[in-house]
């Protein structure tokens, strides 16, 4: 569905204008960030901002956490080069706290970290850009420890839906990504042996100009079109004004034109050794062969 090298491309040309127009983004790690307070009696070893960014919520879970192993894993490097590794207080190693953050330039999809080696696992509005989310949660259930907490948040079906419907009327190519439901999403937690998922969902809409405005935001943001299936030139000045027609009807009493994002929250934890997984309608468990235990005569 996605092209990878694009979606790279794109997040890492918009490395230097990312911060600038991530007030959304922001306003949803946040909200992530505050739901870290579950764990104020707990001392992680190790934290995992997959899809990081510019980090800032890695430098917030360096300095939340001074003794853990805080990773930023983003799979765009200019993305990555935005973040001090020294950033979130500089603790001497002389105190026997760990400095520092560690910079991964990895894909969601295919995660090189150990097994069980992570206690959180913190994504903001980095989801949406994978295509399989069942195989992407067993790879974050591999990786979690038992109890290890899962905070993520991605972009829902609804998101952008006025821009989809707008360019719908101006041609047959896929301008917008689809986006999950948060049944969807729900179900691919618990296909992948996730327990007591906790989702839920709020709808933000933003004002904008004109579409110029808002497409000039989504650059500046990376989320670019990424579907493999795109158009591969550029979009033609009619069928754009045809686009640009139809969403000025949808023009409110402000006189901005609404953006719709859904976003879709979920606080979930890893399964213990040996839980299933749904596979096929069936319960599925896998455990190391050795042990099983051998008669020897």
């Amino acid at each position: 569905m996605f092209d990878r090298q694009h979606i790279r491309h794109a997040f890492g040309r918009a490395a230097d204008t990312y911060a600038g127009a991530a007030g959304l983004q922001r306003e949803v790690e946040d909200w992530l960030l505050e739901s870290l307070m579950y764990l104020d009696d707990t001392v992680p070893g190790t934290v995992v901002d997959l899809g990081s960014g510019p980090g800032r919520a890695t430098v917030e879970m360096r300095r939340r956490w001074p003794k853990a192993r805080v990773v930023a894993i983003d799979m765009a490097l200019p993305m990555l080069q935005r973040i001090d590794p020294r950033a979130g207080g500089g603790i001497a190693r002389g105190l026997g706290l760990r400095p520092g953050i560690d910079r991964v330039c990895a894909d969601a999809a295919a995660l090189p970290l150990a097994d069980g080696t992570v206690d959180v696992l913190f994504s903001n509005l980095c989801l949406q850009w994978v295509e399989d989310l069942q195989a992407t949660f067993a790879g974050f259930r591999r990786v979690l420890r038992p109890g290890g907490l899962l905070l993520l948040s991605t972009f829902g079906h609804d998101t952008l839906h006025e821009l989809r419907e707008s360019f719908a009327q101006a041609d047959d190519a896929p301008h917008v990504s689809p986006f999950v439901t948060i049944a969807d999403l729900g179900d691919a937690l618990m296909h992948a042996g996730f327990r007591d998922p906790v989702l839920d969902r709020e709808v933000l809409v933003r004002g904008y100009d004109d579409v110029p405005a808002l497409m000039r935001e989504l650059r500046a943001l990376g989320a670019t079109n990424a579907l493999a299936g795109r158009r591969r030139t550029l979009t033609g000045r009619a069928r754009f004004a045809r686009a640009a027609q139809a969403y000025d009807a949808l023009r409110g009493g402000d006189g901005k034109l609404p953006a719709s994002w859904e976003v879709i929250t979920a606080m979930t934890w890893a399964p213990a050794p040996g839980a299933p997984i749904r596979m096929g309608g069936e319960e599925v468990i896998s455990f190391p062969a050795n042990r099983i235990p051998v008669r020897k005569r």
